[in-house]
Order: C-alpha cells, then sequence, then structure tokens
C-alpha cells in the first residue's frame, strides 16, 4: 500500500540527486507544486525523460541548473513558443540531449513495463536519430518478416513524478485518461503523486473509476497539492492560469537575452 505523506517537501525528499525523473508533458497531469519544492531543495544531476514531451516543468528544473540530461521528442511550450531555459542551456552546451520520437519514448518505457530489455519500434529506420541513439537504439532484421527494425532499450525511470485530481487512502490514484501515466507508474522503480485531495471509498471497487486508476502496488508515496498543477491546468479540475505562464516566459526570455549579450 502506497504511503500519503505529509507534505510535498515531504514527496521530493524521495528524489536523490542523479535520479531518471520522468515527468509527463503540459497537457497531462503535472506535479507542478512538487517540482518548486524539488526546486527549492537544489537537486543536481538529474536526467529527465519526457513521455513523451516535456514543457513548463522540464524548463524551470534546466533553469535551476538541476539538470545534466533530457530525453524526450520534444521540449517547449507549445502554442506559447519555446523553452527559454531549455534552448539556452543546449546552445551552452550545459546539458546533454537524447533526441527521441513520441513512439520511442513509449516502447522504451513500454519495454520496462513488460520486463523486457528492448522493444521493436517502426518507422524510424534510416533516420539521423538512430545513428545519434546508436547504443540505445539498435537496428536488426525482424524475425518473422527479415524487415529491419529499431529496437528500443528499455527505459526504467527511477522516478515517475506526476500530479492527478484523486486518491484513496490505501493510495490507489485516479488518472482518467492519462495512460501515459500509467506507463510510468508501469515502468518506475518508484512513483510519487500529488493530488488535489484524498477521499475514504475505494477508487478500484467502483466500476467508474477503476478502469483509470493506478493500483497503490504501484505507487510509493502520495501527498496532498490542493491546485498542484498550476500554473498549469488538470482536466476536469481548472484551468491553466496563462497569465502566470505568460509572466514566466517573459522573465526567462529576458533572462536569457541578457545573459546571450
Amino acid at each position: 500500500m502506497a504511503r500519503i505523506v505529509g507534505s510535498v517537501d515531504d514527496l521530493v525528499a524521495e528524489i536523490p540527486d542523479g535520479s531518471v525523473l520522468a515527468l509527463p508533458p503540459d497537457y497531462s497531469g503535472c506535479a507542478m507544486a512538487a517540482v518548486a519544492a524539488l526546486i527549492a531543495r537544489g537537486p543536481r544531476g538529474l536526467h529527465l525523460v519526457g513521455v513523451p514531451s516535456l514543457g513548463l516543468q522540464g524548463d524551470m528544473l534546466i533553469a535551476a541548473g538541476a539538470v545534466a540530461i533530457v530525453e524526450a521528442a520534444a521540449v517547449g511550450l507549445g502554442e506559447r513558443g519555446g523553452a527559454p531555459a531549455f534552448e539556452a542551456a543546449i546552445r551552452e552546451g550545459r546539458i546533454a540531449m537524447r533526441d527521441a520520437t513520441c513512439p520511442a519514448i513509449h516502447a522504451g518505457l513500454q519495454a520496462a513495463e513488460r520486463g523486457v530489455d528492448s522493444m521493436p519500434v517502426a518507422g524510424i529506420v534510416g533516420s539521423d536519430l538512430v545513428r545519434h541513439r546508436a547504443g540505445d537504439w539498435v537496428v536488426v532484421p525482424d524475425p518473422f518478416t527479415g524487415h529491419e527494425t529499431v529496437h528500443v532499450r528499455a527505459i526504467r525511470p527511477d522516478v515517475a513524478l506526476f500530479h492527478a485530481p484523486v486518491a484513496d487512502r490505501s493510495g490507489n490514484v485516479w488518472i482518467g485518461v492519462r495512460r501515459e501515466l500509467m506507463t510510468m507508474a508501469h515502468a518506475s522503480r518508484k512513483t510519487l503523486v500529488t493530488v488535489e485531495r484524498i477521499v475514504d471509498h475505494d477508487l478500484l471497487a467502483e466500476d467508474t473509476t477503476a478502469a483509470g486508476t493506478i493500483p497503490s502496488l504501484y505507487v510509493e508515496a502520495v501527498a496532498v497539492a490542493r491546485f498542484g498543477a498550476r500554473p498549469l491546468g488538470l482536466r476536469g479540475e481548472y484551468e491553466a492560469d496563462e497569465a502566470a505562464i505568460t509572466a514566466y516566459l517573459a522573465q526567462s526570455r529576458m533572462s536569457h537575452a541578457s545573459r546571450a549579450a
């Protein structure tokens, strides 16, 4: 059974320096309150895995100097534009980038989820990505057809961190339609979750919630963080605070522009 911990600070204390940390994209359940608490602690040497991409939380961790490696299909803030700290860190050579694709990230996590060392992925044979990821991705013939297929090494994060609407007192966590969060929890050695609230009833016992619930077997610890995804939104709970995100982007872009000058 997952532990219900007293605070977000207690939760992020379980993320050591150098961790391989899986994070969801901005449109999923981002544990922004937990990321802020983690930054305040001053972590170093994190390897971020975007599932399958990274946005605001990844950019903030990079700006704080907490990140050594980024592995993702993309890093950006969607229609809001690029991720300033990420772009500056790449230009200045302060972080290593392991480029991927959405299917490749999911395949690597699914391999870990299923307890195998690799997973085949179609569609990227012959791309420069395969050359850049030599050692992690290997082109081999399919045993049935002989056609070349890329095998992606399993991705086994040390920690998955995300935010969800609700958990019960046993630590079962309801994520609804956000299935990438389920994959992250299955693939990771430890899953840490912030939630809007804790309920007394068993989420796995109800037909309306069971299918979208991660069993506590896959969850290490849960902490309550009301509005824990803000300034990003949380499906079914609240919308993003666009003014706060715009303010972050303006400040970050100005800071990196002055450094470049």
